[in-house]
């Protein structure tokens, strides 16, 4: 709710948009961007780290590839 309507309304105002197409606009690209961060997301999700800490998920990584 917040994301896709409260946002691009401030938006629209604090930028001083005037006419519909801008707010249209204004919400076109507010939630191509929200799509993308959660695709971002999803992408990056590292469920290989999962029962281990980052660093010792990264030193495992740099030993298995310094190997090849």
């Amino acid at each position: 709710m917040i994301m896709g309507v409260i946002v691009p309304i401030a938006l629209f105002f604090l930028l001083r948009l005037t006419t519909m197409s801008e707010l249209f606009t204004v919400f076109a690209t507010t939630f191509l961007a929200w799509t993308v961060a959660d695709l971002w997301s999803t992408i990056l999700e590292k469920p290989r780290l999962k029962d281990r800490s980052p660093g010792q998920a990264f030193r495992e990584d740099w030993e298995r590839r310094s190997k090849e």
